[in-house]
């Protein structure tokens, strides 16, 4: 039987309408769109100094679960699906931990990450820190980052007991240090650097914060 979705040129940001949750995972989740109320959204070309904020970020993470492997990480453009009623995104990073009550599809998140990392390019900044903070929130995802390097501002929030976020700061020496990854820092003033650490120096930046 033929789908009922309809395709859109390419030309705006709607490609196509009408579309399921299944046709989106065969048709359009590896192509950096996602999905809301059933329109295929297709998402704004990725800033340079956002693809190597987003490489650094899963290297340390890789790091961190390669010497404590409690969880793993899917990034762009994996899919997660909080709440079947939500819109299906593509968070830059996804924290899943082992005790994660959600299910880890090959294609998809089937419920929230632990902790989502959405890193602001130009244009995404009005849906990182508006539409996707009502929407995580609303699903259900523990803890949601904000990485904005053009202006070097990094947000932390957590859900709280009545289902909202509270942010909350980093120490004074600039970490910030979630109790879902016992003994991890964040260091802010790193994230802004350029270059940024290589792979040997995040990886020893790790073992040292796990000896």
């Amino acid at each position: 039987m033929a789908s009922n979705y309809v395709i859109k040129p390419h030309t705006g940001e709607i490609l196509a309408t009408g579309v399921t949750f299944e046709e989106y995972l065969e048709r359009f989740a590896g192509i950096h769109c996602e999905l809301v109320d059933g329109n295929v959204i297709k998402m704004s070309p990725i800033h340079e100094r956002h693809d190597k904020l987003a490489r650094y970020g899963a290297l340390l993470f890789e790091a961190y679960f390669a010497i404590n492997p409690i969880g793993e990480i899917r990034q762009d453009p994996f899919v997660m699906s909080t709440l079947p009623e939500l819109p299906k995104r593509q968070p830059d990073i996804q924290v899943i931990l082992k005790t994660n009550a959600g299910r880890l599809a090959p294609t998809f998140m089937d419920g929230p990450a632990d902790i989502v990392i959405e890193i602001c390019s130009p244009g995404t900044e009005e849906i990182d820190r508006g539409d996707k903070f009502v929407e995580y929130e609303k699903g259900g995802v523990q803890e949601y980052w904000i990485f904005d390097s053009l202006r070097r501002e990094a947000l932390f929030y957590r859900l709280s007991a009545d289902g909202t976020y509270a942010p909350y700061t980093v120490d004074n020496n600039g970490n910030y240090q979630t109790p879902l990854l016992p003994n991890l820092l964040i260091h802010v003033p790193t994230l802004w650097k350029n270059p940024l650490p290589n792979f040997f120096a995040i990886g020893k930046a790790v073992q040292d914060m796990l000896k």
